[in-house]
């Protein structure tokens, strides 16, 4: 039988965010196999998100960041239920990891969701148009399509993209974690990204 140790509990904590609790618990249902406790408490943080997914989100934060030289900058609106919430340092610091995250990154769309049809239908023609002359059969080149249009929302949608602080997590598996470690719905509503270009 494998000892759970300390060093096993702050390998899970460093990837997790959770308390030290919770890692534990993983840890033992688990048979200490680190991965699949970290699996575990993912699963929880999205089983947790779909049970709150129906609740009010009528506190929040808004946080900005300046790049130095002041030609970037970003404005991103986090809610949640509570203030109580809004106001811990997690929520805070994600707040803050995320403007970072829109700064380097320059998502244009929150979700696939909010992407423009006809900007999806042009990105989807000039993808054909590529493979037109491939010899590939229509439903080949249809999957083809998918699979690129797929990897061209996590390039395009902050939700989809892999989040600059932990890229094993997306921005989207981010949120869930952070809602099954406070315990309450959190949403990104609207960013924006303001650039002066030369």
């Amino acid at each position: 039988m494998v000892t759970i140790t300390r060093e096993l509990i702050q390998e899970v904590r460093d990837r997790t965010g959770l308390g030290l609790m919770d890692c534990r618990k993983a840890l033992e249902e688990t048979g200490c196999d680190v991965e699949k406790a970290v699996d575990l408490l993912r699963m929880k943080g999205a089983a947790v998100a779909i049970k709150r997914a129906g609740k009010e989100t009528s506190e929040g934060v808004v946080q900005a960041y300046i790049h130095p030289g002041n030609k970037l900058g970003v404005l991103v609106e986090i809610d949640c239920e509570t203030d109580f919430v809004a106001n811990t340092t997690e929520v805070q610091q994600f707040a803050n990891d995320l403007c970072m995250h829109i700064a380097a990154l320059k998502p244009l769309y929150l979700s696939p969701a909010d992407v423009d049809p006809k900007f999806l239908e042009h990105e989807i023609d000039i993808l054909k148009a590529q493979l037109a002359d491939s010899g590939k059969p229509a439903n080949v080149i249809d999957k083809i399509v998918e699979g690129k249009i797929t990897k061209f929302y996590s390039d395009i949608c902050l939700l989809q993209q892999a989040f600059v602080k932990n890229d094993q997590l997306t921005v989207e598996q981010k949120v869930q974690e952070l809602i099954g470690k406070t315990g309450e719905k959190i949403q990104i509503r609207r960013f924006s990204r303001f650039e002066i270009s030369a």
